[in-house]
């Protein structure tokens, strides 16, 4: 059926076998501008901002996904386009803004290859721009996304490669780029190193002004540090036998800290948290805290928080007789499905 047959059909359920994804593909072309305006390097950065927000609250799969692919497209297409010298900085480092947003929201979907290419595009762009502070949340994203696919020694340096010229860095992105280092130590279990970086992290942070920092940075507030760090020493925890007391109160005070905006972090954090606390031998707590976990994560679309919801429910598994555990495991395996 060609789109006036469609349009002369005055039902929906009468053209049911129809491919309407083809019908409402655009036929016609979107031209990029003949000249790069102030006006289009506005319009990325907008989006970028736009995705950003939903992919925090909602997780970087279904649409935000398609969002976010079809943005790049067309910011990668900018780059081609004559513009004013004056202009081309700036243009740079929007397109870089938009690769780290959409680089994470595909991570966040667990497609990885689309993430590098995002990624690597940012930050050719920021190097491009000179904008330090953008190519260092560049490696901090590449850095976490290495440990997150069992590649801690690749996300630490990863992470280096983000604070050479440690003194252009602001730091709060001083702090982020520790938290990062820490991370890949805690994955190695490597206590010494993961230990020192969470310092590192937390000396860094202690010196925060968020007035110096760019304006992408607000999201790094103390419910974002204490959140990151803990999840260096969760790993201490489970691979060294650690004492759980430091990282159950950070993940605490993530939790506590992130508003609806950030339900995504406030979601790992809590499911986290209550896998710590299985794991430990207080399942009571852990119950409790999981069942919070699971009234954010349910309305999310994050491969991550789905990986980490199948993680608690392992720890869960140990105390399948209790009855509590055994509804928030009948709990998690209804979000799972959905």
């Amino acid at each position: 059926m060609d789109r006036r047959a469609f349009l002369a059909n005055s039902s929906l359920a009468a053209i049911a076998s129809i491919d309407l994804a083809a019908l409402v593909a655009s036929t016609t072309p979107h031209e990029p501008p003949t000249k790069i305006r102030p006006k289009d390097i506005t319009a990325v950065l907008s989006v970028a901002e736009d995705i950003h927000r939903r992919d925090n609250a909602h997780g970087g799969g279904g649409l935000v996904g398609v969002l976010a692919g079809r943005a790049m497209e067309w910011a990668v297409r900018l780059l081609t386009v004559p513009c004013p010298e004056q202009l081309r900085a700036p243009l740079y480092t929007a397109v870089a803004r938009l690769g780290v947003v959409v680089g994470a929201s595909r991570f966040d979907a667990y497609a990885h290859d689309d993430a590098r290419i995002a990624f690597k595009i940012s930050a050719d762009c920021a190097e491009e721009a000179n904008d330090w502070h953008l190519r260092a949340k560049v490696f901090s994203f590449l850095a976490r996304q290495a440990v997150w696919i069992g590649d801690p020694d690749t996300g630490l340096t990863y992470a280096e490669k983000g604070l050479v010229r440690a003194d252009r860095l602001t730091p709060t992105i001083q702090a982020m780029l520790h938290t990062a280092r820490a991370r890949a130590f805690g994955k190695m279990g490597d206590i010494g190193g993961a230990t020192a970086a969470v310092g590192a992290a937390d000396d860094a942070f202690a010196r925060s002004n968020p007035q110096d920092d760019p304006p992408w940075m607000a999201y790094y507030n103390e419910a974002q540090h204490d959140g990151d760090t803990a999840h260096a020493l969760y790993d201490l925890v489970l691979l060294k036998d650690q004492n759980p007391g430091q990282a159950s109160r950070r993940f605490e005070t993530a939790i506590e800290g992130h508003d609806d905006a950030y339900a995504r972090s406030r979601a790992i954090s809590g499911t986290k948290l209550a896998s710590l606390l299985m794991a430990k031998g207080d399942p009571q707590q852990a119950t409790a805290i999981g069942h919070q976990a699971l009234t954010d994560a349910g309305h999310l679309t994050s491969r991550r928080a789905a990986d980490d919801l199948k993680e608690l429910n392992r720890f869960a598994a140990r105390h399948r007789r209790t009855p509590e555990v055994a509804y928030l495991r009948e709990r998690i395996a209804a979000t799972l499905q959905a």
